[in-house]
């Protein structure tokens, strides 16, 4: 983002005077326009190129081209580097200028917007564009606010109004703002031109729901909160008309300050290519240095012999400059060792086009998934970022929020506990607690003309109390509807609509309706409730409103008979050491019953209240203004107040709401625990409630050996309690493995644990306050080590700050892939701290989505974006990078071997055509073909075996390892390709008996070997063949004949003869049946042996890929069979039902041993967990049988 106005220094505070625009104009502040474009027409050209030429890999072609405009140097001609290279730039351009365009059209309808803007005493329409800091706008219904403004007036009594932000924070629900009172009273345009009060507030920031400053005017102050402003991006709802002072405009709104970039995530693939480049980038030095010697040394031993003929260049006075040319000279040859050929820049390591083409068509491929797409909701997945695909085929360790990610987050108000009294269990007819499948007629609401008729409640004894008039479910029912935040909005007669910022105090609101005491409407000072018919107003005095901090929230309300009394509601652990003594026994039983709801999963909030006196009220409400009339540590003196009144409360009861969990939830984290990936849940809610959810869907199971739980509130009791969970762990190893040795120092870079290979399952579940002692440096790594030796983690009422420091920690330690998934604003930042984000589009807004990178609507697809796209996705890019390390090197090698037989003279082996369109033309869509539609197996295969997702998580696929035998494989093709054409030509005769060996019918002879190699290579890489691949790879060696025999035609002769002066070279060498049997034997010694190796293996040591392949051509063929079978009647009687039970074929199966390779890799411990014990820490598993 760019702003319109120039830079500024930083602001310490900013001052705003309304209706002054030269005081204002003084502070440079910005202007209401915005430009996120980065280019104009006469820019876009030089600028766009300056940024592409500081990417490494366009420096390096530009580099490559001026080495090759010296004629002492180059042997290649000038456009077999800049064809790439102009290919490269182009594409990014068109990228860069479409993307900018965009932007551009996006700026200008967004600075084009109309708004009334109050100047000379008058309204004027003026452009978004031109307003200014200080100006007063007014706004109309369902208009977008055009910069963050101070709400000064409005049409609605009180000054308030009533805004949507969805465009800020992805909630559709509507939030009220309100004027100062000192300010709501002028609605008019006369007595806004006259007000000239000043704002002096925080600078420009990102903080959304924060806003501290004070207004100046006629003497006095007034502190303002962040509900006296109006954001941009917000949307006027259901006010006539409203005024505002801007205060900041532009880039400096808070919208725009939100807008900054996010963090670039990069995989463990880019990783690795970095250090691969340098590798390469030194071997193609080493080459060039080994070369340039030969040729000192031969123009000093030979050359020297030869210069009748064979003179040296001008300027070339020795053998050791003639090396020093060479060097350079060879340097341009094998430049296409380096994987730079056609790259696209991409953070500090570059990835080529095709990188990009396969990335952009996984990401289609998620988008497309009907099976990821919710009918219900109407929200397909989005993959909202192209470069993290190939990492959703590694991740080991999840973590997830609970409400809204396991759950429905479709609260339901289910039990209460009022005066020690829990309602909500369901009874028959006699009164008694109905069994399982018994469940009566929900409770009758007919009394009430205002209940919702969707409520339901099971338990008539609740009603039945609030009928016969029992104050302390009157009172129970009066604090709930009183004590929130919602709006209400009246349709019609009776028909009452709530707008609740959380489902939780919705549902708690509607509970309230249905048992008579109704929120009917309220004021920026009062709340109207009909309380059993009967229509009340209380006086709203305060609204100490909730936060992540507080776990509360209370109001202060006086009733009609003066009494003023506060009402809270908050977490248990929160309010029940705030309760007045007397309050203690009362505590006792509602803690069991929140202890049973919490058992059954429902999430409970405790409720108090408090009666005030009026001196003491006076005096604590003329502190509380005070104290928020001071910009300097505002939050914290409020926070002392409201912890002040909020003490000695008397306990009404609680409430438990049930929220169900997500269909598939308890499946899917089954299979994702089978494909060994670890998933622990980050949630908020209190222990009892985690615990259960994590029973109900199966990540906590009976048969566990033990779950821990961690409540140490001191350092020392958590650390003691993390030392017994590790030694029973041990304990429990020793008696069933012979015992380990168990080392307490770990290293700091590396986590190295033997826990992780003990017998036994065990859970872990540690509180917010314990894992905040956890969290710290000293016993960060003991916390860790003892975490992942467990099945399954859960962490309670954690802050989301925890949960980010939680995923920080297995990054840092583990150097595993981690997935955070979420659906609330609590998430974001454990979401962007997770090598991969996924938002859950829920019932808490889209903030989460905005900030993933992979979005859909329900955890259950989770399974399929893993287990089938990424690994898919990994398995493509991994073979397309091993196939294009593979072909460089067998293209650029050839000239390495070559240089020994023509005098290190730099000359190269191929046409320089052929140089400049082998990447380009003849082998890119082959492999492009394959890296965006190659399987190995079946998606339902990849979901029924989930040990198929292992070999992503060991890296076994793409890693140093396998780069190397790429490498190998390479230069021994390298080595045949050029050494076999050379030994056959040496005596080799053409069909008149003239000698077959010229340079020209060499260098067709190996280019057309080598393509033909090359195409049947990626046909065996190739596991899943489509129209599209064969299409590509049979086309590519028909252009490639058809541009040869072009190249050598007497057209193309004619019209530049000194281009293409080799007429008829290809016809008359491939007309020779030498040359065919030349690349016949070459392609045939180059393929044979890795046939032979890649069906040795397959016999001798197949993947699990390949026995899941072999268990599917054995159903297909038994099915076929079985059918033949059916075709074929037979008379007589069945005294046995074997022969129709079994299915033949399988006796064969086992008499020929295939089977028990087949079962020793699908349920014994194979390859895969061999390979995890050796790579201890890095990746271990329990040592028991992968189940697949």
């Amino acid at each position: 983002m760019e702003r319109c106005a120039a830079r500024r220094a930083p602001e310490e505070e900013r001052r705003v005077r309304a209706n002054a625009r030269e005081y204002n104009e003084k502070f440079q502040y910005a202007s209401n326009c915005i430009k996120t474009s980065k280019y104009n027409i006469v820019t876009f050209l030089p600028v766009n190129l300056f940024e592409q030429f500081q990417e490494v890999a366009n420096t390096y072609f530009l580099f490559l081209l001026i080495l090759q405009l010296i004629p002492q140097i180059s042997s290649l001609s000038w456009f077999t580097t800049i064809v790439p290279l102009v290919l490269v730039l182009t594409i990014t351009a068109v990228k860069d200028a479409t993307d900018d365009y965009f932007r551009h059209k996006s700026d200008n309808q967004v600075n084009n917007r109309q708004s009334q803007v109050l100047i000379g005493g008058g309204l004027r329409q003026e452009q978004w564009m031109n307003v200014r800091v200080g100006d007063i706008i007014k706004l109309e219904n369902n208009q977008f606010v055009a910069a963050d403004l101070l709400l000064l007036s409005s049409s609605e009594p009180h000054g308030l109004c009533y805004i949507e932000t969805s465009e800020l924070d992805g909630e559709t629900n509507m939030k009220v703002r309100q004027a100062i009172p000192v300010t709501s009273e002028l609605g008019d345009t006369g007595k806004l031109a006259g007000f000239d009060g000043e704002v002096i507030c925080e600078p420009p920031n990102n903080k959304l729901d924060k806003f501290g400053g004070t207004l100046y005017w006629k003497e006095n102050k007034y502190p303002l909160s962040n509900q006296n402003m109006l954001l941009r991006g917000c949307v006027l709802r259901n006010t006539e008309w409203c005024f505002g002072l801007v205060v900041f405009a532009g880039p400096d709104t808070k919208l725009m300050q939100n807008s900054g970039r996010t963090k670039f995530k990069r995989t463990s693939i880019d990783r690795l290519m970095n250090t691969l480049v340098l590798w390469i980038f030194g071997f193609l030095v080493c080459m060039g240095v080994i070369l340039a010697i030969g040729n000192a040394i031969w123009e000093h031993e030979v050359g020297v012999c030869f210069q009748i003929y064979l003179p040296w260049d001008e300027g070339v006075h020795s053998a050791f400059f003639s090396g020093f040319l060479s060097f350079w000279s060879y340097i341009i040859i094998l430049n296409t060792v380096v994987p730079i050929s056609l790259y696209v820049s991409m953070g500090s390591v570059t990835l080529t086009p095709s990188v990009e083409v396969i990335r952009l068509g996984h990401s289609y491929f998620i988008n497309w998934d009907k099976k990821m797409y919710c009918a219900k909701r109407r929200t397909p997945a989005e993959a909202r970022t192209t470069t993290l695909n190939e990492e959703l085929g590694q991740v080991e360790y999840i973590f997830s929020d609970k409400t809204g990610t396991l759950t429905q987050n479709i609260m339901v108000f289910s039990k209460c506990s009022v005066n020690g009294h829990s309602y909500g269990d369901v009874q028959d007819v006699l009164g008694a607690q109905a069994e399982l499948g018994e469940r009566p007629e929900p409770v009758d609401f007919s009394f009430n003309p205002l209940a919702d008729p969707r409520f339901r409640f099971w338990d008539p004894s609740l009603l039945e109390a609030v009928k016969l008039g029992d104050p302390h479910v009157h009172e129970f029912f009066r604090l709930l509807a009183l004590c929130h935040t919602v709006m209400s909005e009246e349709r019609s007669q009776g028909e009452l609509l709530y707008k609740a910022q959380s489902p939780d105090e919705g549902a708690l609101v509607a509970a309230a309706r249905n048992f008579g005491f109704v929120f009917r409407s309220r004021t920026p000072s009062t709340i109207t409730v009909q309380e059993l018919g009967r229509a009340v107003t209380y006086q709203l005095l305060a609204i100490l409103d909730f936060n992540n901090l507080r776990k509360r929230m209370s109001v202060i309300v006086r009733s009609p008979e003066g009494r003023i009394r506060l009402y809270c509601k908050g977490a248990d652990t929160i309010l029940l050491e705030r309760l007045h003594p007397l309050s203690a026994d009362l505590s006792t039983v509602t803690t069991d019953h929140l202890n049973e709801y919490a058992g059954e999963g429902l999430r409970t909030l405790v409720l108090a209240y408090k009666d005030l006196e009026d001196g003491y009220y006076e005096d604590w409400a003329e502190r509380l203004r005070r104290a928020g009339s001071v910009p300097e540590a505002r939050d914290d003196r409020l926070a002392r107040l409201y912890d002040e009144v909020e003490h000695d409360m008397m306990l009404l009861g609680a409430t438990a709401i049930e929220d169900k969990l997500q269909q598939g939830v308890p499946e899917t984290i089954a299979i994702l625990t089978l494909a060994n990936i670890k998933i622990w849940v980050l949630t908020g809610d209190k222990q009892e409630t985690a615990v259960n959810i994590g029973y109900s869907c199966k990540m906590l199971t009976d048969d566990m050996t033990e779950v821990f739980v961690v409540t140490g509130h001191t350092v020392l009791e958590v650390r003691e309690e993390l030392r017994k969970a590790r030694e029973k762990m041990m304990d429990a190893s020793h008696s069933t493995a012979n015992g380990f040795s168990y080392q307490e120092k770990l290293s700091s870079s590396k986590l190295t644990s033997v826990l992780e290979a003990i017998a036994g399952e065990y859970a872990l579940v540690i509180n917010g306050h314990s894992l905040a002692h956890a969290l710290e440096a000293d016993m960060e790594v003991e916390f860790l080590e003892t975490a992942c030796a467990c099945k399954a983690v859960i962490c309670c009422r954690v802050t989301p700050l925890q949960k980010a420091q939680v995923v920080e920690l297995v990054k840092k330690y583990k150097k595993a892939v981690t997935l955070a998934i979420g659906d609330g604003a609590n998430d974001v930042s454990m979401i962007k701290t997770a090598h991969i984000g996924v938002g859950i589009s829920g019932q808490e807004g889209i903030q989460a989505v905005l900030a993933s990178d992979y979005s859909f609507s329900q955890f259950k697809f989770l399974q399929r974006l893993l287990l089938v796209h990424g690994r898919w996705s990994y398995l493509r890019m991994c073979k397309f990078l091993c196939y294009f390390f593979y072909k460089n090197f067998a293209f650029t090698m050839v000239h390495f071997w070559f240089g020994f037989f023509c005098g290190f003279s730099a000359q190269t082996v191929y046409d320089q055509y052929f140089i400049t369109l082998y990447n380009i033309v003849y082998t890119s869509l082959p492999v492009l073909a394959m890296g965006v539609f190659d399987q190995d197996v079946p998606e339902q295969r990849s979901m029924e075996y989930p040990k198929l997702y292992e070999p992503g998580q060991l890296n076994l696929l793409f890693n140093k390892r396998e780069f190397f035998i790429c490498i190998a494989q390479g230069i021994y093709t390298s080595v045949l390709m050029f050494f076999i054409p050379y030994g056959v030509f040496a005596d080799a005769t053409r069909d008149d008996g003239a000698q077959l060996a010229d340079y020209q019918s060499f260098a067709v002879t190996v280019a057309t070997s080598l393509v033909i190699v090359v195409s049947v290579q990626i046909g065996l890489d190739t596991g899943f063949w489509t129209a599209i691949n064969h299409f590509f790879i049979w086309g590519s060696l028909a252009a490639y004949f058809a541009i040869l025999f072009a190249m050598h035609s007497d057209g193309l002769f004619h019209m530049f003869p000194n281009q293409f002066r080799f007429v008829g070279n290809a016809q008359n060498t491939l007309a020779q049946p030498t040359v065919w049997l030349t690349i016949a034997l070459t392609t045939v010694v180059c393929i044979v042996p890795v046939v032979a190796f890649r069906f040795l293996k397959l016999d001798l040591k197949p993947e699990l890929s390949d026995t899941v392949r072999y268990t599917q051509l054995v159903r297909k063929k038994q099915k076929a069979q079985h059918r033949c079978m059916r075709r074929v009647g037979r008379a007589g009687s069945r005294r046995s039902g074997y022969a129709f039970s079994h299915q033949e074929g399988f006796g064969e199966l086992i008499m020929s041993g295939k089977n028990m390779r087949l079962s020793s890799l699908a349920l014994s411990a194979g390859w895969i967990e061999t390979l995890r014990k050796k790579k201890g820490s890095d990746a271990s598993s329990p040592d028991k049988a992968p189940k697949v």
